[in-house]
């Protein structure tokens, strides 16, 4: 099917040899470098980084050792040889190292090296050890670390029990059956793509990061997880699976770095139809570079911090870094339209795109061309942007680079509230000079953070004590009110000297001072390592999530209030005692800014905690709502929000969503269930009048009689 508009390439998938042309081949001559399969022969060998030093780096050059944000990772200081060379045309500067495989941090056997159980590596977590709460991980800043002050935090906030050396969970012996397509899986055998039926393949892959999947997976009450897994290793192999998959009326799951947490990857648990979970995770190769348009494209399943690592041996960087960046997959991003730390600078990864390739049942839908910007109807790419994987399958995509600043500084400002800091944040994004990341903590995410510090010597609490008394005493802050913002400048010395000095003279207009760069750091660096006390509470008899939104400046500070107070009337009603719930602004912009909220509670003594918490927190989203808030900033719709997703778009847009789905994807082989609300049989055949009551009435009754809290999973 040829699109009427002749920038827009749509390219059948019976058109094989179409399907299988590089990013931008065909128009853009001197772009089409994509090596052949037998050119690429190198791999991209990776070593550990190191953590910053000082407050302030210098970044260094592509043969030296990596940077600090990567604080995971195995940057690499070189390592990479060059594919044989390419004749292209003479105004474009293309980097000799063409083409390049790229190690992945988890392999196949991802569970080899990834916990099953929760997040992250296998060797690093949250523990305690003699009545203490410590961290190990040698990837992380606070390996080795006995953390008093944060133990002190939990048992005060949440009155529970550490238990020493707990057993981890079991791994089940015993998995769903499957479901199984002969006709399919026989096809599947002679396609030359990579696959699995075991049981603890299947298993990890059932999954996201909500806590409703780590609760019920380490539980194993999971009915239905994926019958096969596969590994297609480039887009041509994805044009063929797919074609398999529509011809055998088989549902395709996109699954990435398995990072979700709006329930986007879990395993549909009412599909009967055979599932084959297709796994990104060996398509990860650099496909070209262009250093003259300062472009590149990478195969979507390469995760985060290999992306960044590949590029900062060449002297550049995409600079999207969202918190899960260590495991997220850059198709993952481009799936849910996410957002980074960093985004001031860098952008969103709708800023970031250039080009992006999904493989529908229909068909592979493409923009051809790849020039900066163009006016040549509705730009495709924001039809694969957001789809969350109910479209088709993002083989491929073009980003924008830019080469590394050469410094890094990182800073922190306290303010005596949370307001202030708001108004501050405000008129930085009205300036427009907000350094790479600026995040405002409320008071309650202030002093769990310094919770976090390690134990110090009597000189460093004496500096401690007279820190206090400045704040206290000098500055007259109230430490009930207190919040901090943490501050990460990027770019050339002077401009970086003259950005700091601006933003903290802003400051000082709403008695912000500021705090050192130590501080700001350590807050950006936690931000990876927050993560892990999620697993720790769900032992403790704690449980815990996050969830945001974006909001307009005029109603910012009144959303953040009335949320916190909605949470706390919740609690307070279902007889939840020992609770937190605090919030951060993140990323701002010149209309608005989101805000991030974390929601933890003692469930000692609920029978059905997770639905405890799903029904405080869908209430908090209604507050969010009511208050100009929208659905999500950048987590997505998934299968949590869907249930607000049409009010969200009207009913128009959801039948334009609809009728697209309906085009790409005929037979809804990609049926993740996201974005709009699985109907039953019976729910089909209803007016739409009838069914929105239908809804409304059902979710109502399964909210009922809070005291039991005898919910059915909304997942």
């Amino acid at each position: 099917m040829a699109m009427t508009n002749k920038c827009i390439n749509y390219v059948t998938s019976n058109s094989t040899s179409s399907a299988e042309k590089s990013c931008d081949s065909e128009n853009v001559p001197h772009l089409a470098i994509r090596a052949p399969a037998a050119l690429v022969e190198h791999t991209y060998k990776s070593k550990a980084s190191e953590t910053a030093k000082s407050t302030t780096t210098t970044t260094p050059t592509p043969t030296e050792s990596g940077t600090a944000e990567m604080l995971t990772s195995d940057l690499a200081n070189g390592g990479a040889q060059s594919s044989p060379a390419s004749t292209t045309s003479d105004m474009a500067i293309l980097d000799e190292r063409l083409s390049k495989d790229v190690e992945s941090v988890f392999p196949k056997k991802r569970q080899d090296v990834l916990k099953w159980y929760g997040w992250g590596y296998n060797d690093s977590e949250f523990y305690v050890e003699n009545d203490m709460i410590c961290f190990r991980g040698k990837k992380y800043p606070l390996d080795g670390t006995v953390l008093p002050l944060f133990t002190e935090w939990v048992l005060n906030r949440f009155q529970c029990t550490l238990h020493n050396k707990l057993p981890l969970p079991e791994l089940p012996t015993e998995f769903p059956k499957p479901t199984v397509n002969a006709e399919f899986l026989q096809e599947l055998a002679t396609s030359g793509i990579a696959h699995s039926l075991e049981g603890m393949d299947r298993l990890i892959r059932c999954h996201g990061q909500t806590l409703h999947d780590i609760y019920y997976l380490c539980s194993n009450k999971f009915q239905r997880i994926p019958d096969v897994v596969t590994w297609p290793t480039s887009h041509s192999k994805v044009v063929r699976l797919v074609e398999m998959a529509h011809r055998h009326n088989v549902v395709v799951l996109p699954y990435g770095g398995g990072t979700s947490v709006s329930g986007a990857t879990t395993c549909p648990q009412e599909e009967k139809r055979m599932m084959c979970c297709l796994d990104t995770s060996q398509m990860n190769r650099m496909v070209w570079l262009n250093k003259s348009n300062m472009t590149v494209c990478f195969e979507a399943g390469i995760v985060g911090q290999d992306l960044e690592r590949t590029l900062r041996s060449q002297g550049l960087t995409v600079g999207h870094e969202p918190d899960s960046y260590e495991f997220s997959t850059l198709g993952g991003w481009v799936a849910t339209r996410a957002s980074g730390m960093k985004k001031n600078v860098y952008g969103n990864i709708e800023d970031l795109v250039v080009h992006v390739k999904m493989v529908t049942a229909n068909g592979v839908l493409e923009r051809e061309c790849t020039a900066p910007r163009v006016s040549c109807g509705p730009d495709f790419n924001h039809i694969i942007m957001g789809s969350e994987g109910t479209l088709g399958v993002i083989t491929e995509v073009v980003l924008k680079v830019r080469p590394l600043p050469a410094v890094r500084r990182y800073n922190s400002l306290v303010f005596p509230d949370f307001e202030s800091g708001v108004q501050f944040m405000r008129e930085v994004a009205l300036r427009r000079c907000q350094p790479s990341s600026v995040r405002l903590m409320d008071n309650e995410q202030f002093i769990m953070g310094q919770s976090l510090k390690p134990p110090k010597g009597w000189k460093a609490s004496i500096v401690d004590y007279v820190k206090k008394f400045y704040v206290t005493s000098i500055k007259g802050i109230d430490l009930s009110s207190i919040c901090a913002a943490t501050l990460l400048f990027e770019g050339e010395l002077e401009d970086v000297n003259r950005q700091e000095e601006l933003v903290i003279g802003i400051a000082k207009k709403y008695k912000g001072f500021a705090a050192g760069g130590e501080n700001g750091e350590r807050g950006y660096i936690m931000t990876f390592v927050i993560a892990y006390m999620r697993d720790l509470g769900l032992r403790h008899d704690i449980i815990a999530e996050s969830f945001e939104t974006s909001v307009p400046w005029d109603r910012c500070a009144r959303l953040c209030r009335n949320v916190k107070q909605r949470v706390s009337l919740e609690c307070h009603a279902r007889s939840v005692h020992h609770y937190s719930i605090s919030c951060r602004v993140t990323q701002t912009y010149d209309a608005g800014a989101c805000v991030y909220f974390y929601f933890a509670f003692n469930m000692k003594g609920f029978e059905h905690p997770v639905e405890l918490f799903e029904y405080i927190e869908s209430a908090a989203r209604d507050e969010i709502l009511k208050c100009g808030g929208s659905l999500s900033h950048h987590h997505g719709v998934g299968k949590i929000r869907s249930r607000w997703y049409e009010h969200t778009i009207t009913k128009t847009g959801t039948e334009v969503y609809k009728a697209t789905k309906e085009r790409l994807d005929p037979k809804n082989i990609f049926a993740t269930g996201n974005l709009l609300p699985a109907h039953s049989d019976e729910d089909k055949d209803k007016p739409s009048e009838e069914l929105t009551s239908h809804s409304k009435a059902a979710a109502v009754a399964s909210l009922t009689n809070l005291t039991n809290i005898k919910f059915k999973s909304k997942l």
